[in-house]
């Protein structure tokens, strides 16, 4: 006979499974996606969200999520666009195969898994996984906080439930006897708002060129995810850069008034 298990929200020394959720990207094929489901309802994590997926057969869906992960295909949300998706989550884990330029600072399954006890116990955590055919860009890449590679001993690529499933495990089996304290962090919506105000800003300046700005962008989206903001600090940042705006502007329009005043003195 069966028991419920009891929830670990309460389990410091735990992840807080109860905050987590998976985020498939533009995943292709519906029993993968069952798959996953299955995967993730093995080891006690319940939130499942899609963005932009191009198939999602019922039959196929069910056939390999089975009768005890059908709840979570029921539950899962759908998204159009992987930013709105990740808007509400404060920490995003992007999962990459490929490694060197954006993709050098990485952890293991086990090292991002204890980084998050801490942080599951106030923040809503995405573990985000690409297709199936390519994972995830350096274009979706810029959405997260860390970066998890599996170590394999020989083919790099795994399907994508086995990727869940060897995230998914080490969450489930983390532990620390010394808990700390993490402040809730500023969510992705917060964060793109401000990364936006930051880039107009920072190119209006000319810190950064402006040919492919976002390109520029990534070094300073690695130094603050490095740290984690929290949602006044985010305010702050772009506080600074409203006034930064105020004075460019000012400034420019003093220098009109002056070479309208030469102009006008030489005309004479």
């Amino acid at each position: 006979m069966k028991t419920k298990r009891p929830s670990r929200s309460h389990d410091a020394g735990r992840v807080n499974l109860d905050n987590v959720a998976i985020v498939l990207f533009r995943p292709q094929i519906p029993e993968n996606i069952g798959a996953v489901a299955r995967a993730a309802c093995n080891m006690g994590i319940s939130r499942l969200h899609l963005v932009e997926p191009l198939c999602l057969d019922e039959v196929r869906l069910h056939a390999m999520a089975t009768p005890a992960a059908a709840h979570l295909l029921e539950k899962m949300v759908i998204h159009e666009d992987l930013g709105e998706a990740l808007g509400p989550f404060q920490y995003v884990v992007g999962t990459t195969a490929r490694l060197g330029g954006i993709r050098k600072e990485v952890k293991s399954p086990r090292e991002m898994a204890a980084r998050l006890i801490d942080l599951s116990r106030a923040n809503d955590i995405a573990l985000l996984f690409g297709p199936e055919n390519f994972g995830l860009t350096n274009k979706e890449l810029r959405f997260c906080h860390a970066l998890v590679t599996i170590d394999t001993s020989r083919c790099s690529s795994l399907n994508l439930a086995q990727a869940v499933m060897v995230l998914a495990y080490e969450l489930h089996e983390a532990r620390t006897d010394t808990p700390r304290f993490q402040p809730r962090l500023a969510n992705t919506r917060e964060l793109e708002t401000m990364y936006a105000m930051l880039q107009e800003t920072l190119v209006k300046i000319n810190y950064i060129g402006q040919q492919n700005p976002e390109h520029w962008m990534l070094n300073v989206r690695r130094l603050f995810n490095r740290h984690g903001l929290l949602s006044r600090e985010t305010q702050v940042i772009k506080g600074i850069c409203r006034q930064i705006d105020w004075y460019v502007r000012t400034r420019l329009a003093e220098g009109k008034k002056a070479e309208d005043r030469d102009t006008g003195e030489s005309a004479t």
